[in-house]
């Protein structure tokens, strides 16, 4: 049985890349906290069954993270978001949302980032997120991605050729 302050150490290693992640594709404070919330307590109830050997946790954390997301996106698609988010909602003080709004607003290249990427296929823009920007090592990227580092590698390199051609296009 793994022990809570394993997790804890996870945790603190990785609370400030998973809050960018979400800093990323959103602008409200209360959004980004509920996410990343949410991330850590899939982990923590998952935790037992994370091995190593598959992956470093930042990326399986990062995959964890991508399902949320994911799940968040298609339930405000969907519209059944709004009510379960409020009444689930822990509210934040004055220091939190101003902590989170300067972390979301330190995304600020980030999103740049990602808008010049959304011409590319879904495949090479998460390459390039996970890479550059998570700072996740092409192996560590193809865990979450489940692909071939070496996949991770051409796609970072025909994605990056693409962006500083200025052609976005696939």
């Amino acid at each position: 049985m793994r022990a809570a302050s394993d997790f804890a150490l996870v945790y603190r290693a990785n609370i400030a890349v998973v809050t960018a992640f979400f800093a990323r594709r959103c602008s409200d404070p209360q959004t980004v906290a509920d996410l990343t919330s949410e991330t850590f307590v899939e982990a923590a109830g998952s935790f037992e069954s994370f091995d190593a050997r598959k992956g470093s946790a930042r990326s399986w954390l990062f995959g964890i993270a991508r399902r949320v997301y994911a799940d968040h996106c298609a339930a405000a698609a969907t519209g059944r978001d709004a009510t379960s988010r409020l009444a689930a909602q822990l509210t934040l003080d004055d220091d939190e949302i101003e902590q989170l709004a300067a972390r979301i607003d330190d995304q600020r290249a980030g999103r740049k980032l990602l808008q010049r990427c959304a011409r590319l296929p879904e495949l090479d823009r998460a390459v390039i997120e996970l890479v550059d920007l998570a700072g996740l090592s092409p192996k560590e990227a193809g865990t979450v991605l489940q692909v071939s580092p070496g996949a991770v590698r051409v796609r970072l390199f025909r994605a990056r050729a693409r962006l500083r051609k200025g052609a976005d296009k696939p």
